[in-house]
């Protein structure tokens, strides 16, 4: 199934605005991509990442930019990087430096949590392994709802955030951040998204990340706004 092509125009959510292509830009650059792949010289891009949520909504996010993306399984590579970082930044620095390196490929990594206020802003960079690194979704969602209950609504202000870098095999890392701000529910409500989406809900919306339409979400979401950067450092890099 092909991600769909972002339509005219921009959007606008608080004070983050997200330029998306117009039909005929689109057109353009999907014409020179054709003509790149033609003569061998398209650039590649991995998405250093294993997770499957996050590849789905980068080759979203990403779309247009006249890149060739890969993943680490199609570029042949097993090496899993410890996200050893105290970080969001560490750790993305890392996993990008790494991959570019072994793959010889300009490489994108990133790292996200939740950050929740009235937990001190756990689980943080532990957001993955919040419940051990065994732990699913489900399981850090359960634990976060537990560790949460009792705790006032206005008090259960949270914020996700991501941070993107974004390295050659020659260079350091360009870094892009992106944050969203909303409140943890009082139990999980909705089916789309990953991770901590079901409880993550937006008053703005009335709804929680997971009850969101993915276009939508991929222009209000952290990881939306670190790539909206992220995609002007991959144009300057292949102009």
């Amino acid at each position: 199934m092909s991600p769909p092509i972002p339509r005219a125009g921009s959007c606008c959510f608080g004070n983050f605005h997200f330029q998306t292509l117009s039909p005929k830009n689109y057109s353009n650059v999907a014409k020179r991509k054709e003509c790149l792949e033609i003569s061998g010289k398209v650039p590649k891009l991995l998405l250093a990442t294993s997770n499957e949520g996050k590849i789905w909504e980068y080759r979203v996010l990403l779309d247009g930019l006249g890149y060739q993306i890969t993943t680490l399984p199609e570029a042949g590579i097993a090496k899993v990087v410890t996200e050893s970082g105290n970080s969001y930044e560490e750790n993305a620095r890392l996993k990008a430096i790494t991959y570019a390196k072994l793959s010889q490929l300009t490489s994108l990594a990133d790292d996200s949590g939740l950050e929740v206020d009235a937990l001190n802003g756990e689980p943080g960079v532990r957001s993955a392994r919040f419940a051990g690194e065994a732990g699913t979704d489900a399981d850090r969602v359960s634990l976060l709802l537990a560790k949460l209950n009792g705790v006032a609504w206005e008090r259960r202000t949270a914020s996700f955030k991501c941070v993107i870098a974004i390295a050659t095999p020659e260079g350091q890392p360009e870094i892009c951040y992106g944050e969203c701000h909303g409140m943890i529910a009082l139990k999980a409500k909705g089916e789309n998204g990953f991770g901590y989406d079901p409880v993550f809900f937006l008053p703005e919306l009335g709804k929680t990340m997971a009850e969101l339409q993915l276009e939508t979400k991929n222009e209000i979401s952290h990881r939306a706004r670190a790539s909206h950067k992220a995609r002007q450092v991959l144009q300057q890099l292949h102009m």
